[in-house]
């Protein structure tokens, strides 16, 4: 592939100064080279100089610029070089650009991606521009704040549909079983949200609210397209955010289209929603967890609508707020405009702890921070940037009132859109809505990095009676901020088998001490609860007896939001070796199977065969056979069909290693044995493929048997796996080649990641972390900026857990290089030692 621009600010900031873009019209021919790997796009750009006479450059990732004209002057493009762009020098006060290049297909998710169905050989096509990889689908100043109109005319096979932000305005059949479609002309919008997706799409239409809603999929996955329940929670997120927002969403269509071989969640391209296909795309029976998270994706990218694309921020240092806005605003819509009443609880459960750990690595940063050029961007799509920042905005919203803030809100929306602004111009927004002054709350909480722990410090008389209670809060040595916390405090007694709030305050937590006298004589609770309801941003801790509680009882409180409290306090106080992993399967196994909330059972079920890591390993198959019974009494318990028992056949099924679960799994394969109302469908046959191939109970011969049943892009992605569990050295060096040929594509290279370094199998891939290491470097030469990121990250062997293996981690990173090379193994060596020191705890 043709490298991309590296764009810096001061670069940025010049050309903005000196350009103000009025229009593009890019025509792309996607037939003339179908079935190669580069496609035509004509480039006509109108703009304004400010400096008549001045040089700047386009950006352009083209295999080749076959011509481009100036003010209809020829512009020399022998010296064209992608990463600098082409230079076009002589600007006139009013200037026309025309560039025709060769553009690149990719493989890697960005750009104009393109794949081919496997299931009927159909082709199809979507982009993926954000953050500067507009470039490699058409010349453009690929910079956010230089915003211009686009029409875009595509030239494409005749059978195909052809979607762009704006509605067609005219599509011509040519002689040649090829067609033009012309696209109206866009409001002025930036180059990273516009949109090309191409290909037979099939789908179904809608109008509310005088917009044209579409759900589209490809051919071969329409009987999945569950259009009525995209629509149900699309049509309720523009009800809610028309009513508060006060200005409408302004184009007058919004498509959705489930993307394939897709990097990400989904894109927020202005009108033209890409949703990653295999994430929300459901073949087979989901539960309410699966669906809510799709209706906060759908949520989340329709709160870009106005966040990020009416208005945008200047430079990619607001890439926080763009992200931290929309995740705020789908849990927030969720809550109030559609039946997950319970988002929140989600939010803490299945967001908030991926901040609260991407916050504790060595690599954190605050959620505010300056981004010297579009390369240093790409590391910042983590837990810091969305759930941290979102956490910060929630409490931001209890701070000033709801009301406030949408009142700025709606004056910063009116005042900005179709332009780009900076988080002052919010904060100014917010400060004279709310009458609070917000600039040390913005700095405090932005501008500095880490997290709080808040503990509970208490002394009991004799009749059980508090003399005194303080909130303790503490920081790390590397960042040691203490910030202001508005919390609210819980006590819960036990009564007749249920945990009962007796009582809720509120208070202020300041410093490294805070003294709660509202607490002095009162009795002692069984369950003293910090931060009840949820409202700021900090690592919590139990105190000895509500520890006790907590361990036999968190399934008796009554509301999902305290429960999903007490497991993230516990998960922490695993990872910070505070908590022994023996202890923390001991809640798992009291209280889950007696938990009713459906996302916080798959949330800690996930956290339960991650807890196994940091197990005495003497002491695993223990209590791993403790987990496999009570998942596997809990899923007995469960009514035929619910989403309880789904949810715990899969949990035994991940958990089974003895010989006669195993052959529980082998019978259900086949259609033995299989509980009543429990469908063993395409995914469920390929976690049970999975899990069998990586206890060695089938070899890649069964795996290949079930991908002939199952030939699909979805069935290739989760063969491939499966195929990197099998416990053979053979399997192990296949899985590796594939993985580091940067030339396999991106959805093969994450999948063989996802089955690479299972926990059971630390000797058989000891070998491979010495190897990881070395080629780190070469993946950062060889693949895109996204992709290396994720190899880094997802890449590290984690089961590699040993004081040996730290040290061979240390060499390594105390050589030379980039430290954006060294980020994913500094994350990677950061768990490897939580690890160590869970374990240290357990054989205690």
């Amino acid at each position: 592939m043709a490298p991309t621009h590296t764009l810096t600010q001061a670069e940025a900031k010049r050309r903005a100064e000196l350009l103000t873009v009025d229009s593009y019209t890019v025509a792309f021919d996607l037939t003339g080279h179908a079935e190669g790997d580069t496609f035509e796009a004509v480039t006509t750009v109108v703009f304004d100089c400010s400096e008549p006479g001045a040089e700047t450059f386009i950006e352009v990732a083209a295999r080749a610029v076959n011509s481009a004209t100036l003010n209809g002057e020829s512009v020399d493009v022998s010296g064209y070089d992608p990463a600098q762009g082409l230079k076009v020098a002589g600007l006139a006060a009013k200037n026309v650009l025309i560039v025709n290049a060769d553009m690149e297909y990719s493989n890697d998710g960005q750009g104009l991606h393109r794949m081919t169905d496997p299931a009927d050989g159909e082709t199809y096509l979507y982009s993926q521009f954000e953050v500067a990889d507009a470039q490699r689908a058409f010349p453009c100043f690929d910079q956010p704040d230089l915003k211009a109109a686009f029409t875009f005319v595509v030239r494409a096979p005749e059978h195909w549909r052809v979607f762009s932000n704006m509605p067609v305005a005219a599509e011509v059949n040519g002689d040649d079983a090829t067609k033009v479609t012309t696209f109206e002309p866009s409001v002025r919008m930036s180059p990273y949200i516009t949109a090309l997706c191409a290909g037979p799409y099939v789908g179904v239409e809608d109008t509310h609210d005088g917009i044209a809603l579409g759900a589209w999929c490809r051919k071969s996955m329409e009987q999945y397209l569950d259009a009525e329940g995209v629509f149900e929670i699309t049509r309720q997120g523009f009800d809610h955010f028309h009513e508060h927002f006060g200005v409408r969403y302004p184009l007058p269509k919004y498509d959705q289209i489930f993307a394939p071989e897709y990097n990400f969640g989904a894109m927020e391209n202005f009108g033209c929603i890409t949703i990653a296909e295999s994430a929300y795309l459901f073949r087979s029976q989901v539960t309410d967890f699966e669906l809510e998270q799709r209706a906060n994706v759908i949520l989340h990218e329709m709160a870009h609508m106005w966040f990020g694309d009416l208005v945008t921020m200047q430079w990619w240092d607001d890439l926080w707020l763009n992200e931290s806005f929309a995740e705020w605003a789908s849990h927030w819509a969720n809550t109030d405009a559609t039946k997950y009443t319970g988002a929140w609880t989600t939010f803490l459960a299945a967001r908030k702890n991926w901040g609260y750990a991407a916050d504790q690595q060595p690599t954190t940063h605050p959620v505010y921070g300056e981004m010297p050029d579009t390369a240093a961007i790409q590391a910042n799509f983590d837990g810091i940037t969305y759930a941290k920042g979102a956490s910060i905005l929630k409490q931001l919203v209890a701070y000033v009132g709801i009301e406030p803030f949408l009142k700025g809100l709606r004056e910063y929306f009116t005042k900005h859109k179709f332009s780009n602004a900076v988080f002052n111009d919010l904060l100014s927004e917010l400060e004279a809505a709310s009458g609070r002054e917000l600039e040390d709350f913005a700095d405090t909480w932005l501008k500095t990095a880490g997290v709080s722990t808040l503990s509970p410090k208490a002394e009991v008389d004799a009749e059980g009676a508090y003399t005194s209670v303080d909130v303790v809060q503490t920081a790390s040595e590397e960042h040691p901020t203490l910030r202001t916390h508005r919390i609210a405090i819980g006590l819960y007694d036990l009564a007749d088998g249920r945990l009962v709030r007796r009582d809720r305050l509120e208070a202020d937590v300041s410093g490294a001490s805070t003294r709660i006298d509202a607490l002095t004589g009162v009795k002692q609770p069984d369950l003293l609860l910090l931060n009840d309801d949820d409202l700021t941003y900090a690592k919590l801790r139990l105190d000895e007896k509500s520890l006790a509680t907590a361990v036999e009882h968190t399934s008796d409180l009554a509301d999902s939001l305290p429960r999903a409290l007490i497991w993230a306090a516990a998960w922490d106080m695993l990872r910070d070796a505070e908590l022994p992993a023996s202890k923390f399967l001991s809640m798992a196994v009291a209280s889950l199977p007696k938990e009713d909330d459906i996302n916080i059972v798959t949330v800690e079920q996930r956290h339960v065969g991650t807890a196994l890591r940091y197990a005495d390993p003497a002491k695993r198959d223990e209590l791993r056979g403790q987990w496999v019974a009570a998942a596997k009494g809990a899923m007995e318990a469960s009514a035929a069909g619910s989403d309880m028992q789904r949810s715990w056949a899969r949990a035994y099924a991940a958990a089974a290693r003895a010989e006669a679960d195993i052959a529980v799994l082998k019978g259900w394969l086949a259609g033995e044995g299989v509980p009543e109302g429990l469908a063993v469908d395409a995914d469920f046959r390929w976690h049970l493929t999975t899990v069998l191939a990586a206890e060695g109970a089938i070899d890649e011969a069964a795996v290949d048997a079930e991908l002939s049943q199952d030939e699909t892009a979805e069935g290739k992605r989760l063969a491939t796996i499966a195929r990197a569990t099998i416990p053979t050295a053979e399997a192990k060096a296949r899985a590796w080649d594939r993985l580091v040929d940067p030339e396999s594509e991106n959805y093969v290279r994450r999948a063989t990641m996802q089955g690479f370094a299972l926990l059971d199998q630390e000797e058989l891939t000891r070998p491979y972390l010495e190897k990881f290491l070395a080629v780190v470097p070469d993946m950062w030469e060889k693949l895109g900026a996204q992709q290396a990121v994720e190899f880094s990250k997802l890449g590290f062997p984690l089961n590699q857990i040993g004081d040996e293996q730290l040290a061979v981690v240390d060499s390594w990173l105390d050589g030379d290089r980039d430290e954006k090379i060294n980020r994913g193994v500094r994350e990677g060596r950061s768990e490897i030692a939580r690890a160590l020191a869970g374990r240290a705890l357990d054989s205690q």
